[in-house]
Order: C-alpha cells, then structure tokens, then sequence
C-alpha cells in the first residue's frame, strides 16, 4: 500500500505523462495517487481528474486538490492530510517513472525499521545545447553517481515519516527528507526515472542558485542533520580528466557554478526555473 503524492503548480504540459508513467505501474496492488493542484491558473487540476477512471480500473483511488497558492511545502502538507496510508513517495509532477519503480519502492520500504528509498536517477535528454551540455558534466558528479540522491522522487515507509512533523516552510523538501536518514537508512532500487533539468543557461543559474541556498538552510536551520550527510567530493585528478574529456561540457558547469557563487540568492523564496 502505497500513497503518492504529486505537488504541482502550473504542470498542464506535465501531469498527463506523469500520471501515465505511474499508471503503468506493477507490483502495487493496493495505490493512491494525490495530486495537490498549488494555485494552478491553467488545467492541470482538470487533466488530473481525467485520470480517475484509469485510477479506479486499476483498483487505486485518485484524490485531486484543488488549492490556492501555499507554495510546495503548503502543497505537499495538504497532500499528507489527504494520504491514506503511511507509506509515501513525493512525486514531481514533471517526473517520469519505470514500470517497475513504484513496486519496487514498496518493497524495500515493507519494514518496521525507519527507511528511505528512490530509484536510479537518470537526466531527461534536454532540447537546449547548453543544458545538454551542462548535463553532460552533471550527470558524473558524485550527487546524481553516488548514494540516493532522490531529486524529483523519494519515499519513506511510516516509521521513517515520524521522524518530522510538518514539511518546514523550506527551500529544498528533498535535501531536508534525504538528511533525516543516515545513508546506511537509504536505499537505491534498481528500476529509475527520469528527471528534467531545467532549460538554458539562464535557467541552470536560476535553480542552481535556488539549490544552494536550499542546501544553506538546511545547515543553517537543522545543522543536527549534517551528521547524515554522505557528501562526496572530486579530486583534482577526477576534474582535470572531466575537462579534457568534454571541455564544452565542463566549460559550461563551471561557468554556472561561478555565475552562482557570484550572485548567491538573496531570499529564500522558491523559485520557477522553467
């Protein structure tokens, strides 16, 4: 039994494919889909109530709330309220999941010991030259190499839910989750996803930006965290070959990074990069 909760603001282009991709699940007999509509002004609310027939044909049940703008924490808070069991994957709504996935994840998460889980991360093949070029170099940096990441996915089973209360109004609900378990507590299946970088360099600044001050606040607000975390870091060596291997790639990573590190973000809104 599993309940999955999909924020989504503004995700009409989305959350058709999403919802197909989870519908197309095995492996769950018993499923709830959340979709937590957060002051959308297009149709993403009416193409997820589309999908209810689908839902209920396959024996799961379909919740859709239409709500103003709380932001995604306010989004993902609203969606807990409505979720029946205590199992729980968040969702983006931008995300595509293997069939074999959702399954996957609920087996790994069948035990009364605290567990976090997320599939193999893989980067959506981008329309624009520089985030292809970007995620060339990304997508061999320790974050997406090592450990479970969980960006645009993660699940916990019940004992690991009680580990907080509400989702704190934050920047980064991933980072926050994935550091309330130590690494031993985080589990990688072999199925995956797929998960989209943003599009131009403009947009890798934006979100770059957005994710280290999400990461900053982390520390800054529950430094007790810290402890779990498994940061891996390049050496020397490991750049120097990344560059030679794909100048263009690498050229175009650092300049974000530097861009960034230039002009940190001011607040802590969240922020759009698409």
């Amino acid at each position: 039994m599993l309940s999955i909760l999909i924020p989504a603001n503004n995700e009409a282009a989305h959350i058709g494919p999403c919802l197909k991709a989870v519908l197309a699940s095995g492996g769950l007999e018993v499923a709830q889909i959340v979709v937590a509509a957060n002051g959308c002004e297009d149709d993403t609310v009416q193409i997820a109530e589309g999908f209810r027939t689908q839902v209920e044909d396959k024996g799961w049940t379909l919740t859709v709330l239409d709500l103003p703008a709380l932001g995604k924490m306010g989004a993902l808070n609203a969606a807990e309220d409505a979720a029946n069991f205590g199992t729980r994957a968040y969702l983006d709504a931008d995300v595509l999941v293997d069939p074999e996935l959702m399954g996957q994840i609920a087996k790994v998460l069948n035990t009364d010991a605290p567990r976090y889980a997320s599939g193999k991360l893989r980067l959506s093949r981008a329309k624009t030259w520089a985030t292809r070029a970007y995620a060339r170099t990304y997508s061999k940096v320790p974050f997406i190499t090592h450990g479970v990441p969980g960006a645009g996915l993660f699940a916990v089973n019940a004992a690991g839910r009680a580990r907080w209360q509400e989702f704190p109004g934050i920047i980064s609900d991933d980072t926050f989750v994935r550091l309330n378990f130590t690494p031993e507590e985080r589990i990688g299946t072999e199925a995956g996803y797929d998960w989209p970088l943003v599009e131009g360099f403009a947009a890798l600044v934006k979100v770059r930006r957005r994710q280290n001050a999400g990461v900053a606040e982390i520390k800054a607000r529950f430094p007790e965290l810290l402890k779990n975390d498994d940061k891996f870091t390049l050496s020397l060596g490991e750049k120097l070959g990344m560059m030679l291997r794909d100048p263009l790639g690498f050229a175009i990573y650092a300049a974000v990074s530097i861009v960034v590190k230039l002009s940190p973000q001011k607040s802590n809104a969240w922020e759009r990069g698409r």
